[in-house]
């Protein structure tokens, strides 16, 4: 902080609480946090190799995978090593410059992979509701088009939010009783009236969160119409097979980003939105390509063959 000619005191960094709570554990909950980070680089990067580099995994699928995979880096990127620091410091301060990019970078890519998931459902509609026309309809055009719209309204819309922040003013306290800079941990300590920016975030929420759901749930109607309309059990399996990892995928990330963002943050208790925070920062970006990914048998195939080619280069 630093006190300005009214003799009133600005903030110009931020105190970040962290876990005070685990200070006992710190250390065991430093190492599980840091091999959690680790796993997630190594997934992700893994299947941004093989769908950037294997011949069989060519298909719009993949091609949506591999920018999953890259956002959920950037992800965990813009919070994990600030929060290890934060973990290991028991407490550490933040510039505001570096807390509003930390917290733009992230809104960013939380937005962005709302919307690439229902895109990812749209491809899923088209390949399972018109199999005939799957190719033609879900081009390559097409396919880029869903992906720059999905990056360039994703950082937008967070655009929106990083300027009703600046807007605000912080004079004091300035400690974040939380892991990172999320929005209602900087609402909460903002001497500023926060009404106005509370009501306009919910109204976010709609373009980011609830329109994107309600369009996955439309498209999932019509695939369920039509693999109940399959006559064989097997096929039916098979087909439901195609769409069942990404429908768990949306479950967790619509159904934690819900209770955080449209359930009051000030009536719950700050444990449990740390908790829910961990949850769609860290474990959804790990569990998502042991979900979506690793357990396909086409990637598993890509994995193996490159693994061999590794292995005949390095004895040859």
């Amino acid at each position: 902080m630093k006190v300005d000619e009214a003799n009133s005191t600005i903030v110009t960094d931020f105190l970040i609480l962290g876990f005070p709570e685990l200070v006992d554990y710190k250390l065991q909950f430093f190492y599980i946090i840091l091999l959690m980070y680790c796993m997630i680089l190594c997934e992700n990067f893994v299947i941004i190799l093989l769908v950037s580099t294997s011949q069989h995994l060519r298909s719009p699928m993949y091609f949506f995978l591999g920018h999953l995979a890259l956002l959920d880096i950037i992800i965990v990127t813009s919070v994990v090593p600030k929060m290890l620091d934060v973990i290991i410091r028991e407490g550490s301060a933040i510039p505001f410059i570096e807390c509003l990019t930390q917290f733009y970078l992230y809104g960013g890519t939380v937005s962005a992979e709302c919307f690439l998931l229902s895109a990812m459902s749209y491809d899923r509609y088209l390949a399972i509701c018109k199999p005939l026309h799957y190719i033609s309809m879900m081009s390559s055009k097409l396919r880029y088009s869903l992906i720059i719209s999905s990056w360039l309204l994703g950082f937008m819309l967070a655009l929106i939010s990083l300027v009703l922040i600046t807007g605000l003013d912080f004079c004091g306290p300035n400690v974040l009783n939380h892991f990172f800079c999320d929005l209602a941990p900087l609402l909460e300590i903002s001497c500023s009236e926060t009404t106005f920016i509370d009501i306009d975030m919910i109204i976010l929420c709609f373009p980011i969160i609830i329109l994107p759901f309600l369009f996955v749930i439309i498209t999932y109607v019509f695939i369920f119409i039509t693999i109940f309309g399959i006559s064989s059990t097997s096929g039916r399996q098979k087909t439901f097979s195609t769409c069942s990892a990404h429908l768990v995928v949306v479950c967790t990330y619509y159904g934690s980003r819900l209770i955080i963002y449209m359930v009051p943050y000030r009536g719950r208790s700050l444990t449990i939105n740390k908790l829910f925070s961990l949850l769609y920062t860290v474990i959804t970006s790990l569990l998502n390509p042991m979900i979506y990914s690793l357990r396909n048998k086409e990637i598993h195939s890509a994995m193996m063959k490159y693994w061999l080619i590794c292995s005949k280069k390095r004895f040859m």
